[in-house]
């Protein structure tokens, strides 16, 4: 309490980039997300999917290479996640899908809420695919918070800040509804 007013305690967001590039658009859009919403989110940006050892049943077990654990440790403590990827040649990258599959033998995207943005120039393809595997993994994906943002990267700078306002206004309707879905797994922290 700060001068008889209760402050919010921020949401712990895990925020997946889906590209492994240096300044991609969508790090830029992450970035940009935690610069919107650092009044009422703690949004960590994981980069490091490109460090994760290629997905292999055979290492799926007590003993998992120490990047996985630390990577699955980021999707436990977080109270949401937001999947940010482009698309290539018509589906999810490599790198964005292998970390993906080093959560299958878990629960941790069960009822886990989420938000999904597609940004890329088409996109379609990926988005239909990242829908699937969210529905597969049991996340919760409200409707709004799915997003395709085609010809991403006329929309934001690489500063991470928006340059188109119907972009921005996209951007904040899948954050918002994000926060809705948090606030609804525990109501008693949305008072």
């Amino acid at each position: 309490m700060i001068d008889g007013k209760t402050t919010a305690r921020k949401k712990k967001i895990l925020a997946l980039s889906g590209s492994t590039r240096k300044h991609s658009t969508s790090e830029s859009i992450l970035n940009a997300i935690a610069a919107l919403y650092s009044e009422t989110l703690e949004i960590e940006i994981y980069l490091l999917i490109a460090g994760l050892p290629h997905f292999n049943p055979d290492l799926d077990n007590d003993d998992v290479p120490a990047t996985v654990r630390r990577f699955r440790k980021s999707i436990e403590h977080s109270e949401g996640v937001i999947l940010c990827t482009p698309e290539y040649v018509h589906a999810l990258p490599g790198a964005f899908k292998n970390a993906i599959d080093w959560t299958l033998s878990t629960t941790l995207f069960s009822n886990k809420p989420a938000a999904m943005i597609v940004a890329s120039t088409g996109g379609e393809k990926a988005f239909e695919s990242l829908q699937l595997i969210l529905q597969t993994l049991g996340a919760n994906v409200a409707d709004q918070s799915k997003l395709l943002l085609q010809g991403a990267r006329s929309r934001v700078d690489d500063h991470g800040r928006f340059t188109d306002p119907a972009a921005l206004d996209k951007i904040r309707n899948v954050v918002d509804s994000l926060q809705t879905t948090i606030n609804s797994n525990h109501p008693q922290e949305a008072l």
